[in-house]
C-alpha cells in the first residue's frame, strides 16, 4: 500500500480470492469494521459484500484514504 493508517490491515482487493473465503476467521463481524480505499468506491463495493457475509457494522471511509489526508491527517502522503 502506499498509504495506510495504523490499525488498518491491508487486503488488496486484487487478492480477494484469497481472503475473501476466510474473511469471517479474521474479523469478528460483531465488530465495528471499517474500510478504507484511495477514493472509496471500491471500499464501498467490498463493504456491501461484507454485509452479505454477515458484518452488521461496516462503514466505508467515505472519500478514502485521499480524503483523509486531506481532511484529517495531512501527514499521509497522497498519491
Amino acid at each position: 500500500a502506499l498509504s495506510s493508517l495504523p490499525g488498518f490491515q491491508v487486503l488488496p482487493l486484487r487478492q480477494f480470492g484469497s481472503w475473501g473465503p476466510d474473511i469471517t476467521v479474521k474479523f469478528d463481524p460483531q465488530k465495528d469494521t471499517y474500510v478504507m480505499c484511495h477514493h472509496g468506491m471500491r471500499s464501498l463495493q467490498v463493504a456491501q459484500w461484507l454485509q452479505t457475509q454477515g458484518f452488521r457494522r461496516v462503514f466505508n471511509v467515505s472519500g478514502g484514504i485521499h480524503a483523509y489526508a486531506t481532511k484529517v491527517d495531512p501527514s499521509i502522503p497522497t498519491y
